[in-house]
């Protein structure tokens, strides 16, 4: 078996004194679609901010215990989080394009390492564009406004462009939760497509997406992590009460 992409050791999470983390031990393996579930408030979103780093900027929060990116722990104090953030990209739940054309907005985070050799640029946008499924969309609209797309595209194209960075770990906070159902099965298209090159971890409030798209699924609940098992063996057979509760419809 692979050894871990991620691991969490022991992490807790606050904001001041309110512990929203609890003591979680997990291990992500390379290459593989991870999904968070559990009902909202449960912690699934805390902790996935808290691999790259984004806590860092709310006052009052801090992170126990150790995440480990191939076994080096991200909040060493030699670490340096803008480096960090190059190697672990970030989806959010709403499509966030910049007010740029939509070849300026792959080619955003490469201006910003520094990268002025123009083919390079454009060889790396198209590139990410095909990956994020996109690039025959907008090929011929590439010097045109990004919010001119609709809410799936735009979607789609916050994708490529967290890739143009080359991550070596993706994170996505619901990223089909904003979108129509056509729009949804693309992104999730998109995400099993993905997982073949780089390694995800995706909160999702719909356990059917969870079904569709993650190797491994992990029960979030108060906090605490109840559960992480491959997720066809969660959903069949979960080994926690709290999981066959939520799995059941008993609250969410």
């Amino acid at each position: 078996m692979s050894a871990a992409k991620l691991r969490c050791e022991a992490v807790s999470i606050y904001y001041g004194q309110k512990r929203a983390i609890d003591g979680v031990s997990m291990g992500v393996a390379p290459r593989t679609a991870t999904a968070f579930i559990g009902p909202s408030g449960c912690g699934k979103s805390t902790l996935l901010r808290a691999f790259n780093r984004m806590h860092d900027e709310v006052e009052g929060a801090r992170v126990e215990g150790e995440i480990l990116l191939d076994g080096r722990d991200i909040y060493a104090p030699q670490v340096d989080a803008v480096e960090l953030r190059r190697r672990v990209g970030m989806v959010f739940q709403r499509p966030n394009p910049l007010p740029k054309s939509v070849f300026d907005n792959v080619a955003f985070g490469l201006r910003l390492a520094g990268e002025r050799d123009g083919q390079k640029i454009a060889e790396t946008v198209e590139r990410c564009l095909r990956a994020a499924a996109l690039w025959d969309e907008v090929r011929d609209r590439l010097h045109r406004s990004a919010l001119g797309l609709s809410g799936g595209q735009q979607q789609r194209l916050c994708i490529a462009r967290a890739l143009a960075i080359d991550p070596e770990l993706l994170l996505m906070d619901e990223p089909a939760s904003a979108l129509d159902p056509i729009a949804t099965a693309a992104i999730e298209e998109l995400i099993i497509e993905l997982k073949r090159e780089f390694t995800i971890i995706l909160v999702t409030h719909s356990m059917s997406q969870a079904r569709r798209v993650a190797d491994t699924t992990a029960f979030f609940y108060l906090g605490q992590l109840i559960e992480h098992r491959a997720t066809d063996a969660l959903f069949a057979a979960p080994s926690e009460a709290r999981t066959r509760e939520y799995l059941g419809g008993k609250f969410g």
